[in-house]
């Protein structure tokens, strides 16, 4: 009897897709939440939520596929992952609730706006600084007995969990502003541009020092990265980094650069996540369980894979086609235009 087909190597694929499209695409909205309490004046504040308007709701359905995903495709690392950072999630998913209807209420109830206002850029900052907790925690790695969590709740919380959440809080800022650089005009993006300044440096500090401190606290890291040949192989990775990040800062300074800033901050966020993946494949359940240790049987990953075949190219159009839509500047007057 010939063995079963091996689908790990697509829902791979597909999680690791749908976690960076969430990333990028949530990133920058949940960014320029973070940016608006900054904004200047009333007029400022419109412009920046008028951005996010069309297309905003539209980016959880990233966060959505890659929980779904993860607990169908490798059940297995669901279980422990979860309860794992089950406060972290939860944090963040009432911030996203409240950010959510924070936006909608600031139309609908203007005599409270500036309540509204600020529960949006809270809403934003909580929901950030959650997600950083949780991928800190992910790659340190959980307490396991067998095939079970058995650390505390709490065991999440850590000093390298709370570093990545401010990490994160920076790089979210970061291509918020670029995105903000991209759709505005005059005053707010030439604002956009000294935030964007500010949070690189932020981002800059944050790479360097997760990238010490993460070969440092695990041993198989560090031989993935500086043992032999390694170093010679993976160098391709800090240089390409260095070179986006002064990419990346020309185009911040270039006040004819509108879409340079934002290519620089997901080419920044790209290199990151491969960084994370050249040091934890293939761990799912990073120093505990592979991908093939934790996925479920074949024959569930092939019925799963057929509707998701069906669903993700519909996805893939409707969010290409939004974001085609609404793709100039916006005004406050009247739009996009």
């Amino acid at each position: 009897m010939s063995p079963p087909l091996d689908f790990v190597p697509v829902w791979t694929l597909i999680l690791g897709l749908g976690v960076f499209f969430y990333v990028l695409l949530d990133g920058f909205d949940l960014g320029v939440g973070i940016l608006h309490r900054f904004a200047p004046d009333a007029e400022a504040r419109n412009l920046m939520i008028s951005s996010l308007a069309p297309i905003w709701d539209g980016n959880e359905t990233w966060l959505v596929l890659g929980v779904v995903g993860l607990m169908a495709a490798f059940p297995l690392a669901f279980a422990i992952i979860i309860p794992a950072v089950y406060f972290p999630i939860v944090i963040m998913l009432l911030s996203l609730i409240f950010r959510g209807v924070a936006f909608e209420f600031r139309f609908r109830d203007a005599p409270h706006r500036g309540f509204w206002d600020h529960g949006f850029a809270t809403g934003s900052l909580i929901a950030t600084f959650a997600q950083g907790v949780v991928l800190g925690a992910f790659i340190q790695g959980f307490q396991t007995d067998g095939r079970s969590f058995t650390g505390g709740s709490l065991d999440c919380f850590t000093p390298f969990s709370i570093l990545t959440g401010i990490c994160l809080v920076f790089g979210y800022a970061l291509i918020g502003a670029g995105w903000l650089v991209l759709k505005t005009e005059g005053a707010l993006q030439q604002r956009a541009r000294r935030w964007g300044r500010n949070a690189f440096i932020g981002v800059c500090l944050a790479v360097l020092v997760v990238s010490i401190w993460t070969p440092l606290m695990e041993t198989d890291i560090r031989d993935r990265w500086f043992g032999w040949p390694n170093t010679l192989l993976l160098a391709p990775v800090p240089v390409i980094t260095a070179l986006i990040a002064w990419a990346t800062w020309r185009a911040l300074n270039d006040p004819a650069s509108h879409v340079g800033v934002f290519l620089g901050a997901i080419g920044l966020f790209a290199m990151s996540y491969i960084g994370i993946g050249i040091s934890l494949f293939p761990m799912i359940v990073p120093h505990r369980f592979t991908l093939w240790e934790a996925a479920s049987d074949p024959s569930t990953q092939a019925f799963l894979l057929v509707g998701t075949l069906v669903l993700l190219p519909v996805i893939l159009v409707y969010t290409g086609w939004s974001y085609w839509v609404f793709r100039g500047k916006v005004r406050g007057d009247f739009g996009y235009h």
